[in-house]
Parts: C-alpha cells; sequence; structure tokens
C-alpha cells in the first residue's frame, strides 16, 4: 500500500472527514446540470467529479490493501 494512501484513509476516516468528503460528493458527484449548461461549465463539472472520485479511490484503494 502507498503511503499516500493510508494518509487519504486518516484523512477521510474520521467524523470531520467524512463530513467534508459528503460535502465534496454533493457538490460536484451528487450535483444535477440543467439543460441550458454551457461546455465550459460541463467540463469544469466533470473535472471537479474526477478529483472526488480520486479521493473516493485512494480511499478504497488504502482500506484495502493487496
Amino acid at each position: 500500500m502507498n503511503e499516500i494512501e493510508k494518509q487519504y484513509v486518516r484523512t477521510f476516516s474520521s467524523a470531520s472527514g467524512k463530513q467534508v468528503l459528503t460535502h465534496l460528493c454533493s457538490l460536484t458527484i451528487e450535483r444535477i446540470l440543467g439543460q441550458n449548461v454551457t461546455d465550459e461549465e460541463l467540463r469544469w463539472w466533470a473535472a471537479q467529479n474526477a478529483l472526488v472520485h480520486q479521493i473516493e479511490n485512494l480511499i478504497k484503494r488504502g482500506n484495502n490493501p493487496t
């Protein structure tokens, strides 16, 4: 297991960390864009989603050492 993955687990396994991750998800992954979204807004939203997914994946890898 990579050391940075352990750090993500430590950071986001606390009550505060879980609350922050939930908040990030609500701002990005769970957000519904309207039909008039611009290409620029869609790209920005996709980049934010990718970052939150990366955080989630690092946490999963840190919790599941192989």
